[in-house]
């Protein structure tokens, strides 16, 4: 994913990938929601890039991470980000960013978008 801008609930978003160096916040994630910055940061995980460990599907999990943070983007623009303990729940979170594309694909089978 290349650097661009996403409109959220009417507002921009900046979605950029930095390496850890460049975003020392990177260190300890694989993507950052910056709500008040209007940025969407993504790791991009050079560092995992020859680990024997990392997931066999990378690009499928960059596109995760990706979507992860745009749900934290959702809830923060929807004003529910700092005002409940759901929308900043990971577990939910990931939920939403791993069932979403099954979701959509029922949807547009269904003609519902």
């Amino acid at each position: 994913m290349e650097n661009c801008t996403v409109n959220i609930l009417g507002t921009d978003y900046e979605i950029l990938v930095q390496s850890e160096t460049e975003n020392p916040k990177l260190k300890e994630c694989d993507g950052i929601c910056e709500q008040y910055s209007k940025k969407i940061i993504l790791n991009d995980c050079k560092y995992t890039e020859d680990e024997v460990m990392r997931v066999d599907n990378f690009e499928e999990y960059k596109k995760k991470v990706a979507r992860h943070e745009v749900f934290h983007a959702f809830f923060g623009e929807s004003g529910l980000r700092s005002h409940s303990d759901y929308a900043e729940n990971e577990e939910l979170i990931d939920w939403l960013a791993i069932q979403s594309p099954k979701i959509f694909k029922a949807f547009k089978e269904l003609d519902l978008l």
